[in-house]
Parts: C-alpha cells; structure tokens; sequence
C-alpha cells in the first residue's frame, strides 16, 4: 500500500488553514463577549465612554483577520 503524499499534504494544509480561522474567530468571541459585558457596564455609569468601548471592542477583530491571512497564505502558497 503506498501513500499519496501530495493529497496527504493538500489535506492537512487545508486542516491548518479551517483551524487557523477558526480558533481566531472562537478567541475573538470570547474577547468581545467579555469587553461587551463591561462596557455595557461601563457605558451605564460613563456614557461619555462610548467611543472608548466601541474601539475596545473593535480591536479583537484584528485577530480574526490575521487568522484569514494565515488561512489565505496556507491555501494559496501552501501547494
């Protein structure tokens, strides 16, 4: 029985990519669901803090695109 190491690799390089995407998206969840929550809080008490929050919670979504960079470069360098 032989291997088919170029389908082998095509087929890990496209697990590295979906988990490249996907834990950057789980992590910036968790990240944007924790700075809501707090600046909901926050918000209530200093309404003049909205812009902060907003940015706050604008900023993990760098992470997700990162993630599709690294996803993008896997599957279109990878081979």
């Amino acid at each position: 029985m032989e291997i088919d190491v170029t389908a082998l690799g095509s087929g890990l390089t496209a697990i590295g990519a979906g988990l490249a995407i996907g834990l950057a998206a789980v992590g910036t969840g968790l990240a944007q669901g924790r700075i809501g929550a707090a600046g909901a809080g926050v918000i209530a008490e200093k309404p003049e803090a909205l812009g902060t929050m907003i940015l706050l919670i604008a900023i993990p979504e760098t992470m997700v695109i990162l993630g599709f960079a690294v996803a993008a470069m896997l599957l279109l360098l990878g081979g």
